[in-house]
């Protein structure tokens, strides 16, 4: 009896209550990360189709065929060059942005409460309701060209193959702003005040004191900004589907997901959609390797 609840403590630890708190993440992990993940991988290896329920057929293994699918698909690698694309513009701005109106709000601003809300509202907003003013403000005939006049693009942001996945990336980042702003209001509280008052003893204006005082004290959470800005970004369906009427023109803002969703769901190919995920799932995890490695290298 002693040997096995010495074994049970060794898997329970310390304190088993905390076990007991922590299970019930664990079974949602598992069940809406964990599994689906899992099986998008066993597809991958088959040729898998949907059937009527309680259909018995034959899935044969094929290997990497339905990757050698993917990659031989000049749309699905498009896709990729897209999100490229747009995590380049998104992720920048998003830790630029979030961290220069973080800072200023965390001042004696008036307002401030007003213009922390203001940031925050078109996070908690429906994408759907958003976009329609988007549709307003860049279509042919909207208020941005109005305004430009003869500098207004020709065709229009978002049916412009060039320009239509940055503007997506520019309402995303827009959208998200408020979410990463109180990840780092939350932040720069926990930088001393001290750091700042030896930093204007030693004549540092405001520029130089954010520059050596304020981003080195926020580095942990600028980490946490790239990864989530990557992976949320990595994960782009909602806004081009909805901007640019499923990734137009001709594919320029489609993104994985987006190709993914039209491959498995549309065109019945869920075995392709399973390769496209797993290939987008290893891609982002290498990307947040590589971001961990560089813009966290300081928090250890």
């Amino acid at each position: 009896m002693s040997t096995r609840t010495g074994a049970l403590g060794k898997v329970l630890g310390k304190h088993p209550i905390g076990s007991l708190f922590v299970t019930p993440y664990v079974v949602f992990l598992a069940a809406v990360f964990a599994y689906p993940l899992g099986f998008a991988v066993y597809m991958s290896f088959h040729d898998y189709f949907f059937t009527a329920p309680g259909a018995i057929v034959e899935r044969p293994f094929v290997g990497f065929e339905n990757y050698v699918t993917v990659l031989s698909d000049p749309a699905v690698r498009r896709s990729f060059v897209n999100v490229g694309i747009f995590l380049l513009i998104n992720v920048p701005l998003t830790v630029v942005l979030s961290l220069l109106l973080a800072y200023a709000l965390n001042g004696a601003v008036r307002w401030r409460g007003f213009f922390r809300v203001s940031y925050y509202v078109p996070y908690v907003t429906a994408s759907v309701a958003v976009v329609g003013v988007w549709l307003f403000l860049f279509n042919s005939n909207g208020l941005v060209n109005s305004v430009l006049g003869p500098l207004a693009p020709d065709p229009s942001w978002l049916v412009n193959s060039q320009l239509a996945m940055p503007t997506v990336a520019i309402y995303v980042t827009w959208k998200q702003l408020g979410f990463f702003i109180l990840l780092y209001l939350a932040a720069l509280q926990n930088v001393s005040k001290d750091l700042y008052e030896a930093a204007s003893m030693d004549g540092a204006g405001r520029i130089k004191s954010f520059w050596n005082v304020t981003v080195p004290g926020v580095r942990p959470a600028t980490t946490l900004v790239v990864l989530l800005a990557t992976v949320t970004g990595a994960n782009l369906f909602t806004e081009p589907y909805l901007l640019t009427g499923g990734g137009g023109p001709d594919g320029a803002s489609a993104s994985p997901v987006l190709i993914m969703y039209q491959r498995g769901i549309e065109q019945g190919n869920p075995d392709v959609g399973s390769a496209i995920g797993v290939l987008l799932v290893i891609g982002v995890l290498i990307l947040a390797l590589v971001e961990r490695r560089f813009v966290g290298r300081e928090d250890r």
